[in-house]
């Protein structure tokens, strides 16, 4: 993800693992979560995962995914729903432009802080955040380096084309879904795998024992997705029991 009036020349000090407190300077309705991994090094370019909370929660509660999935291999970043849902913010209402403009800006402001790798941008959603992941790497399909849907599923097109075929080929994306799952049934994650898979994307489906909960096993997938661990050809569906 890159753009020609980046400033690059962040800071050269080590600050310490943790969770960093922002906000966009011409919103400060719209927060930023960072999250440094152990041991940062300054002069490294790390991934950066971008992460969409699911429903009801807000950008603290999605930043503490992060540790979960690895707490040394990326720089974490956190965005809160664009509109309040009663519990606290989601994505449901958030249109692709929105969503776009918030995860461009945040990005940037975080790229003059920290040593970010420009091709390295991967977008991280779960429940309703995964809708505003499909949202935006869908928009943005080749300024991205992969998206990941955890218990969500594609939106709907809105009088307009979801995404441009020329870009979203060869797209990765990990979908992890609860076979289990009463909120999204499991068979959604299969009609968007295959929906992916005939545009050309470079997509793995991988189900899991649980409902919509999170699974341990689907955090491990996805911190070795991410890192380029698993190394499985396109068009990957592999289903665990429940």
């Amino acid at each position: 993800m890159t753009d020609a009036t980046s400033q690059t020349h962040w800071r050269l000090d080590r600050p310490a693992e943790g969770m960093y407190a922002s906000e966009l300077p011409a919103r400060p309705d719209r927060p930023v979560r960072t999250f440094l991994p152990t041991d940062y090094q300054p002069r490294y370019p790390y991934p950066l995962v971008v992460t969409f909370h699911a429903a009801g929660g807000t950008e603290e509660s999605g930043s503490k995914l992060l540790p979960r999935v690895s707490r040394r291999n990326y720089i974490g970043l956190t965005l809160r729903g664009l509109h309040p849902d009663g519990r606290g913010f989601g994505w449901a209402d958030a249109s692709t432009d929105d969503v776009t403009d918030y995860l461009l800006a945040a990005v940037e402001q975080t790229r003059r802080t920290y040593h970010v790798h420009s091709e390295r941008v991967f977008l991280l959603g779960v429940g309703d955040g995964a809708t505003a992941a499909y949202r935006a790497g869908l928009q943005l399909a080749d300024r991205v380096a992969g998206v990941v849907a955890l218990n969500g599923l594609m939106p709907k097109p809105a009088g307009k084309p979801l995404f441009d075929l020329r870009t979203v080929r060869g797209l990765p994306v990990f979908i992890g879904h609860g076979v289990a799952n009463p909120v999204v049934p499991y068979s959604t994650a299969e009609r968007d795998f295959r929906l992916l898979y005939a545009a050309g994307a470079d997509v793995r489906l991988t189900g899991y024992p649980t409902t919509q909960k999170l699974h341990a096993h689907m955090l491990r997938d996805v911190n070795r997705w991410v890192m380029g661990g698993v190394t499985a050809g396109r068009g990957l569906m592999l289903r665990a029991g429940v």
